[in-house]
């Protein structure tokens, strides 16, 4: 029992240790994430803020004040003074020239590497990049389609960005709006945290799959062997006892009621040697009535009942049958009346076998008034090293289980558990 709550307690540490890391990974990629949304957001901000510039100062003449003072210096008397004055006219509403255009490409070849698109006041878009849209040529009505689905998308996360370009106080602004959205190494960064733990999960599920198979292995070789081992032991001490007994029987002041319990112990030997000679290979079934099986194992234990008042009633239908191994299936049924016996603390003790047909499976029911198991205990009853009892092994349901799962075809559970009101185990059997 403290090898199983160690056990326990190993595989709840390691699972808390694992939601540790895949706490810490996810924390530490969102605070990642929020860091480059802010940097991209900062980035998207000052590329508008350039455009916007870059318009003012294109719609706007920085000299225009110069080109006004000189047209006052020249000469009225001048007769070329009108014509200088038109040229400076002209000048003046001139926007600057290949230094803006200059200042232009920088801002177009190192605009944020974020899908966005620039919109005009009645939303027409007038450049984008990163939407899955040819960036240049005529729109085609599924592109502008397009480019509209995905401003509606990007605005759901992030409110756009005007630009206003006004030209002086008496023209109306110009008014554009900047669209944009998440870059792509953002939406990886949220994908990434989840494919990792996905494949670590895989890893250690498939991890786990690999050390239970070969545990389960190396359990059942282990189960084999000492079965075998225990037949072999025990084969030649038995056949040894059974040569004395009747060589005692031989003599004319033999006491013929001892030897005859004498020799009902040496038979049940050889039928606990059987069972473990079974365990150790295939064995075979045959389908018999359930009924003379259960009721010898019932006659078996009520011999052996600590206290009076305690009784078990066997209630099976004489047509009952089910493919069987005799001696292996009486063992899981001792197995299931021993618990049965050593759970129940009252005088008043019952224990009940019944049966039937369910589904098509045969099921037997094997129910006690005893102390029954705990909800959260229901999951470790049939584990090898499970156990309640002081000096117990833990090894009587989980042979049982595995003599009526692996040998039998069938399925063992605890089907009612009520602490201080008693339990009840169900074996499914298949009919043919």
């Amino acid at each position: 029992m403290f090898a199983f709550i160690t056990k326990l307690k190993l595989k709840l540490l390691l699972s808390v240790f694992a939601m540790c890391i895949a706490l810490a990974s996810l924390l530490y990629t969102s605070n990642l994430v929020r860091h480059l949304q802010e940097r991209e957001r900062t980035s998207v901000t000052i590329w508008a803020a350039a455009i916007e510039q870059v318009a003012l100062a294109a719609a706007q003449n920085p000299y225009e004040a110069d080109f006004r003072m000189i047209a006052d210096k020249l000469d009225p008397a001048d007769p070329m003074t009108p014509q200088h004055r038109a040229a400076l006219a002209w000048g003046s509403r001139l926007p600057l020239g290949d230094h803006i255009d200059f200042i232009f490409d920088i801002i177009s070849e190192y605009s944020p590497d974020v899908p966005a698109a620039i919109v005009d006041e009645e939303g027409n878009p007038i450049r984008w990049q990163h939407l899955g849209v040819p960036e240049e040529g005529e729109l085609t009505s599924e592109d502008s389609l397009e480019i509209m689905r995905r401003i509606a998308q990007m605005d759901r996360n992030y409110d756009p960005i005007t630009i206003e370009v006004r030209q002086d106080s008496l023209t109306p602004a110009l008014i554009q709006r900047v669209h944009y959205g998440e870059s792509s190494i953002i939406r990886d960064l949220r994908i990434y945290p989840y494919l990792q733990l996905a494949f670590v999960a895989l890893f250690i599920g498939f991890g786990y799959l690999g050390f239970s198979y070969a545990r389960r292995s190396e359990q059942s070789n282990l189960w084999v062997g000492m079965a075998r081992e225990a037949a072999h032991q025990l084969g030649t001490p038995i056949s040894s006892l059974m040569g004395w007994i009747e060589v005692m029987r031989t003599n004319p002041k033999a006491d013929h009621d001892t030897l005859n319990e004498m020799d009902a112990d040496v038979q049940r030997l050889s039928l606990v040697t059987n069972r473990f000679n079974d365990i150790g290979s295939v064995p075979k079934l045959e389908v018999q009535s359930l009924a003379p099986v259960l009721d010898r194992t019932a006659n078996y234990i009520r011999r052996r009942f600590p206290r009076r008042g305690m009784t078990l009633t066997v209630d099976v239908a004489t047509e009952l049958q089910a493919p069987i191994n005799a001696d292996l299936f009486a063992w899981v049924v001792e197995n299931l009346l021993k618990n049965a016996m050593d759970a129940i603390e009252n005088e008043n003790g019952r224990i009940r076998i019944n049966s039937g047909i369910e589904k098509g499976r045969v099921y037997i029911d094997i129910s006690d008034n005893g102390k029954g198991i705990d909800r959260s205990d229901w999951s470790s009853i049939f584990k090898p090293g499970y156990s309640t009892k002081t000096r117990g092994w833990g090894l009587g349901l989980s042979l049982a289980k595995r003599i009526v799962v692996d040998y039998h075809g069938g399925i063992l559970t605890l089907t009612h558990s009520v602490v201080g009101q008693g339990s009840t185990f169900r074996i499914l059997l298949p009919q043919s």
